[in-house]
């Protein structure tokens, strides 16, 4: 199944901050439970690594005042022969 990297912003104060973790926390998503948070080093996001079968479904999840602004990223972790592979033949 493909894996997603989900990038949530918001504003850079302690209210949007405590605005935030408590919309994840009441969304009732296992998947946003487990939130990455930069919040301590500035950077006033999270980050969730969800497996689903697509991005409309990665972003089902979430809570809807996150749906339209938020990142989603197809993730992929290649073996070292596949990486070695795409340097020599420009392939991935």
């Amino acid at each position: 199944m493909p894996k997603f990297l989900i990038e949530l912003e918001h504003e850079a104060n302690v209210e949007a901050c405590k605005k935030a973790v408590e919309t994840i926390l009441t969304s009732g998503s296992h998947f946003l439970t487990n939130a990455e948070w930069g919040c301590e080093d500035n950077v006033h996001k999270c980050w969730i690594m969800v497996d689903l079968k697509n991005k409309d479904e990665a972003r089902s999840v979430l809570p809807p005042v996150y749906r339209n602004d938020a990142v989603i990223t197809k993730i992929k972790r290649y073996s070292v022969e596949k990486m070695n592979q795409a340097i020599k033949t420009d392939h991935y």
